[in-house]
């Protein structure tokens, strides 16, 4: 089923969607938000299962679902954690900052907590303080989960996969090194991510989810071309269940927690650094890497980051070409 939280309020209210993204039925009389459904997923979920069953046959009342009235799937959440899955792009961005690749990040993942008291909508603006900030777009996928225990085994942390959708998870590049240098971690240089309109069930991605991974390409644009198509499901060295054991080897993570892949990213085909689309390649999700590319091969980089007025979509289509999760679709504005 697929689930969309309408801006109401600071939780959103919770709707069923149809698989085809273009009709919605009330879901309150369940569950008031996605929240409150996460809480009590086990008695709930069943029951907006029945009601997905229904508004697919057209047995309930529904309107017209539009992605622009939409929050992110769980406007703020009791947790945000984001991993670095493809260690590609790790390798990629830490030699852009001239600091060494440990070998331990092949084997231990690299998780950062961020903000989650507020998030961006799938269509708000891009707030930008200043464009000397250097704002990049990453585009990743997350998952949502249940109640996880401390110390959680792969099975468990596999079973506790509630929900799939796709992230923004917007950086601020010119303020990383000087807040990194400090050894304490991201904070300003992390600003609020958005999410994808829609969250799914992972049965809804049939084939392409294989317990841990979604193997279809991450669409991304800028200002309406096409950036990036990197497989989702290629490179990525940690899975969900992997990155949620990692995330909870040391505390236990409540409902409604979320977890990151990091910025999507893949290999060229010789086993080098990916090429740009215009150049036959997957492209990037995000512009850091395209930089560190560019500075490679040609000595420095071309491409800017984000500018007030820019426009950044990410989105995922099925092997019909259908959207999955809806598009996240932002501009960059001024911060006022």
């Amino acid at each position: 089923m697929k689930l969309a939280s309408l801006k109401h309020g600071r939780d959103g209210r919770l709707v069923v969607v149809t698989a085809d993204l273009t009709r919605a039925t009330d879901a309150f009389f369940i569950a008031p938000s996605l929240q409150a459904a996460l809480d009590d997923w086990d008695r709930v979920a069943p029951r907006l299962a029945d009601l997905a069953a229904q508004l697919e046959l057209g047995s309930v009342p529904s309107f017209r679902f539009h992605e622009h009235d939409c929050a992110s799937p769980l406007p703020r959440a009791f947790q945000w954690a984001d991993g670095s899955a493809y260690v590609n792009h790790v390798e990629l961005v830490r030699k852009a900052r001239g600091a060494e690749m440990p070998a331990s990040f092949w084997t231990d993942p690299l998780m950062y907590q961020g903000g989650s008291d507020a998030f961006l909508g799938p269509r708000d603006p891009i707030p930008l303080a200043s464009e000397d900030h250097g704002a990049d777009l990453e585009g990743e996928v997350a998952v949502i989960v249940g109640d996880v225990a401390m110390g959680a085994s792969r099975e468990v942390a596999a079973a506790a996969i509630r929900l799939v959708m796709l992230v923004n998870d917007v950086s601020l590049r010119n303020l990383i090194p000087a807040e990194l240098g400090k050894g304490f971690g991201f904070f300003q240089s992390k600003p609020a991510s958005a999410f994808s309109p829609v969250a799914v069930t992972p049965d809804e991605l049939g084939t392409a989810w294989d317990g841990g991974k979604v193997r279809l390409p991450l669409l991304t644009f800028l200002n309406g071309r096409p950036f990036g198509r990197a497989d989702a499901g290629s490179d990525m060295t940690f899975d969900f269940p992997a990155l949620i054991m990692h995330a909870a080897r040391t505390r236990a993570l409540s409902a409604g927690s979320i977890i990151g892949s990091g910025t999507v990213s893949n290999k060229g085909a010789d086993g080098g650094p990916g090429r740009p689309i215009g150049e036959g390649g997957l492209g990037y999700s995000c512009i850091a890497e395209q930089r560190v590319v560019e500075t490679i091969t040609g000595g420095a980089p071309k491409t800017n980051f984000l500018k007030i007025g820019d426009v950044v979509r990410i989105e995922m289509k099925d092997a019909k070409g259908h959207s999955i999760f809806g598009a996240i679709e932002q501009q960059v504005a001024p911060h006022a």
